[in-house]
């Protein structure tokens, strides 16, 4: 298959699964915000969020190492997923005789041992989650990959419903219905791909796959970890400087630019395949250049429309209480664009096995987001947490495009990239300044439209590839 059209069928499959799970956090908003309070809210998002960097810690990141390796066609795909279980249950079983340290975090009004049995068994059910929906992923059961992600939708709404409307559990009913929906998921991979099949009990067929997973994977965890203090560490510093309510507002915020996540994810979990199939290609630069191309300007173009809509969509999707934390989204949404784009160069590292440098590069973010943090949010509150997000995105974005390149030469469009970023920025500054107004929106959707016309014929190549797999032409990206 045309390795174009293969790129756009991928999408296509895995934009059933993706866009329902992920369309359900924003329709699933105004429900949320009205069974819980802002207080509530932000302490789930905690629990979350920290079961969400232990998983990497506990499991070592196997389930990255299980996408990649089950992706190579010589490799016994047995060998990999009983590595995969085998390093879980290692792991976790580790994790709990350091479970009651953990439960002794406190962060101001935030007691994490008020949830520690929550916590415990929602890191290992995640955790076999997602090692199975990777290797699934990676041994080419795209199909039923996409199957779950509708299932989860399903299963999640239905759980959350039940959990957060008759039964009034709270904080607890959000947790347990996200870690119900998780344990239907490994239920329906283990049945319908026959994982039982893939583990091996006794000895290990060769043994190097483990050694060559774990030098794969082992640099991941440190990489995870510091991804989760660009994207995660200044919501327990908003906890911490201001309270939970603060953060109850700031994570409500977060979900809006989630929009950008939701075009650029779908995209990203099918274009991770096409990037291993054609790391060996003479024309990858070019593929590379031009996939990147497409991508980056459908990227900019819904930051910008979102940056418009920004106070409209908060309206629809919280809670009256919640509505103040629009003014958190626009610069958001830029933080939110580049770690799109961010995500785009690590399937370079992912192509190269070159783990280590999505290490260094991405702690060049990290450090950068805690010295911002550490010195905006005592002086301008929520903001300079999102501030410092988007200066640690760009940090990263600056290192990982230069080193990148000295795997696969992608043209980046500079000087496209950098009025794009000035428009969005603009946006930005006159929504928070303006607020409101016939002027503003004016603006605004002029801004937007300046957007569309610089981005015109990436979009027209996308949709022409998207056509392209429905009507079986010919056409190829120019």
């Amino acid at each position: 298959m045309d390795k174009y059209k293969k790129l756009a069928s991928n999408t296509i499959i895995f934009a059933i699964g993706t866009f329902s799970s992920k369309i359900l956090s924003f329709l699933m908003m105004p429900f949320v915000t009205r069974m819980m309070g802002t207080g509530d809210y932000g302490a789930a998002d905690l629990v979350q969020q920290t079961v969400n960097v232990l998983i990497p810690i506990v499991t070592l990141a196997v389930n990255s190492a299980a996408l990649r390796f089950a992706l190579d066609k010589a490799a016994d795909k047995r060998d990999v997923f009983t590595v995969g279980v085998r390093t879980t249950l290692a792991g976790f079983a580790i994790f709990l005789i350091f479970a009651y340290p953990i439960s002794l975090l406190n962060i101001n009004d935030f007691r994490l041992g008020d949830y520690i049995i929550l916590i415990i068994v929602f890191v290992l059910v995640s955790s076999f989650r997602q090692l199975c929906q990777q290797f699934v992923r990676g041994s080419g059961y795209v199909k039923l990959f996409a199957v779950d992600g509708i299932i989860a939708t399903a299963t999640t709404l239905l759980f959350t419903i039940l959990f957060l409307g008759p039964f009034k559990w709270g904080v607890t009913g959000y947790i347990v219905a996200i870690i119900a929906s998780d344990a239907c998921s490994i239920i329906f991979f283990t049945v319908t791909a026959k994982l039982y099949k893939y583990v091996t009990p006794k000895k290990l067929g060769d043994k190097s796959i483990a050694k060559q997973m774990l030098k794969y994977c082992i640099p991941l965890v440190p990489t995870v970890i510091l991804w989760w203090i660009i994207n995660v560490s200044n919501r327990y510093m908003i906890t911490g400087f201001i309270n939970s309510s603060a953060n109850g507002l700031y994570t409500a915020a977060s979900k809006i630019p989630n929009f950008v996540i939701l075009f650029s994810q779908i995209f990203i979990d099918a274009w991770q395949l096409s990037a291993v199939d054609e790391s060996e290609s003479e024309s990858r630069a070019e593929f590379f250049s031009k996939v990147f191309r497409v991508y980056s300007g459908g990227v900019f173009t819904v930051a910008s429309a979102l940056i418009l809509f920004c106070q409209f969509i908060t309206t629809i999707l919280v809670a009256d209480s919640y509505y103040e934390s629009w003014k958190f989204v626009p610069i958001l949404i830029i933080a939110t664009t580049y770690s799109c784009i961010v995500n785009f160069l690590a399937s370079v590292y992912m192509a190269e096995k070159k783990s280590l440098m999505a290490l260094l590069t991405a702690a060049s973010g990290a450090v950068t987001n805690l010295l911002f943090s550490f010195i905006l949010i005592p002086r301008i509150g929520a903001n300079g947490a999102a501030i410092a997000t988007v200066l640690a995105f760009l940090m990263v974005f600056i290192t990982r495009g230069t080193n990148a390149r000295k795997y696969i030469k992608i043209n980046y469009k500079l000087p496209l990239m950098i009025i794009e970023t000035i428009i969005l920025i603009g946006q930005s500054v006159l929504m928070l300044y303006l607020q409101k107004g016939a002027v503003l929106y004016i603006i605004e959707a002029v801004l937007l439209g300046v957007m569309l016309m610089l981005n015109i014929k990436p979009i027209k190549e996308l949709a022409d590839l998207l056509l392209d797999k429905f009507l079986f032409s010919k056409k190829k990206i120019g």
